[in-house]
């Protein structure tokens, strides 16, 4: 059995291993970061800055501007249906279907808000225009940037040839 003594000096070094363990912490964070810790309102220098020549701009490259028309015309609604898998965990393509979002049979050129019965966000039940291919082009893109306040919590499809490939897909769906 342990007596008091004992009991104490196993506490004593647990507790002495344990502020060494902190000290070495705080000290490989003074080194490392050279200052006290994270959160102190400052801007911490570079170690090491590597000055170059000014390129004039000739690593910064414009990508052309693709006519969304034209890249309709190429769109591949089979590529489109994959697309549509990130939608349908909240979008269902069944005549009156709803889900967590309105249903997609025949969304092009459907009117905005149009669906009856779903509760849209009064920015979409209020837009008053229809779901054409630019519309739908860019609400695809930025759903909160083409529709703020809308309650779509989707982030928005980056490459415009997804975008083509779902709307060329959504046309042949009870269009």
């Amino acid at each position: 059995m342990f007596d008091t003594m004992t009991s104490t000096k196993i506490l004593g070094a647990g507790c002495g291993a344990l502020l060494l363990f902190l000290l070495g912490g705080w000290g490989a964070e003074l080194i490392y970061h050279g200052s006290g810790g994270h959160g102190d309102g400052e801007e911490h220098a570079q170690g090491y800055v590597i000055e170059v020549a000014d390129a004039g701009g000739a690593g910064e490259e414009e990508e052309p501007e693709v006519d969304f028309m034209e890249m309709m015309a190429s769109a591949e609604q089979s590529s489109g249906e994959k697309v549509f898998n990130k939608c349908k965990a909240c979008h269902k393509l069944g005549d009156g279907e709803n889900g967590t979002g309105p249903h997609l049979f025949g969304v092009v050129d459907r009117p905005i808000g149009g669906v009856d019965g779903f509760g849209y966000s009064d920015v979409l039940a209020s837009n008053g225009e229809t779901w054409t291919i630019e519309n739908l082009q860019a609400f695809l893109e930025d759903p909160k940037g083409w529709a703020p306040g809308t309650k779509m919590s989707f982030s928005g499809l980056s490459k415009p040839e997804d975008r083509a490939d779902l709307i060329a897909y959504l046309q042949t769906i009870g269009g």
